[in-house]
Parts: structure tokens; C-alpha cells; sequence
């Protein structure tokens, strides 16, 4: 199928097509977290609930001399994509005839023919 929106209609069709899939993924995740009888055999896939631990840094849990050291800090640049819709383009054409002379038009070209 051929996709015939320009790609930033197409792009923002995407993130709302991602956002519903995140929403749908984050309400399954939830049962299968609190419902221990929600099925986890499917026809083609089995869920397994694995849970993992690690050891993570704490920054903020430093002393805030050092938190602040302008030595142990960096910057970072992101780009982003933001996508907002916009107003459609509006009839830049004047209008053909002002509304003064629509109703004038009329009464002129009877006034016309009645005299030939």
C-alpha cells in the first residue's frame, strides 16, 4: 500500500501509532504483573515474568560540592523532533465580486435590458 501523506503527517501519524501501542503494551504489563491467573501461553508466544537486579550509580547521592564541581560535569546537545499539528492553509484568493456590488449586479442588468 502506498502511503500518500507528506512525511511529516507521516511522522506524526507514526508517534500516535506508537503511543497507542505503548499504552496497550503498559495495561498488559500491569495485568500480568497483578493478575497471577492472566494466561501467558499464546498461540505463537509464552510470557515469562524474569525479575533481574543490578548495582546502579547514584549521582545525587553525592556530596553536593561535587554534585556541582563544574570538573565532573558535561554538557549534552540532543535533537529532537517535535511534531505539532498546524492551521490549514487558508483561500488566499480575494473574493470576485464585494458584497456591495452582488446586490447592486442584479437590479443594473434589469435596469439594462428594459431599456433596449
Amino acid at each position: 500500500m502506498l502511503d500518500h501523506r507528506s512525511p511529516a503527517d507521516e511522522l506524526a501519524h507514526i508517534r500516535a501509532e506508537i503511543a497507542r501501542l505503548k499504552r496497550r503494551e503498559a495495561q498488559l504489563r500491569e495485568a500480568y504483573l497483578t493478575q497471577p491467573d492472566m494466561p501467558r501461553l499464546g498461540r505463537w508466544t509464552k510470557v515469562e515474568i524474569v525479575t533481574h537486579s543490578c548495582q546502579v550509580f547514584e549521582p545525587r547521592l553525592l556530596p553536593e560540592d561535587i554534585r556541582l564541581d563544574p570538573a565532573f560535569q558535561r554538557e549534552k546537545v540532543t535533537r529532537l523532533l517535535r511534531t505539532t499539528p498546524h492551521a490549514r492553509p487558508t483561500n488566499h484568493l480575494p473574493p470576485l465580486v464585494a458584497a456591495e456590488q452582488i446586490s447592486a449586479a442584479p437590479q443594473r442588468e434589469m435596469s439594462m435590458l428594459a431599456t433596449h
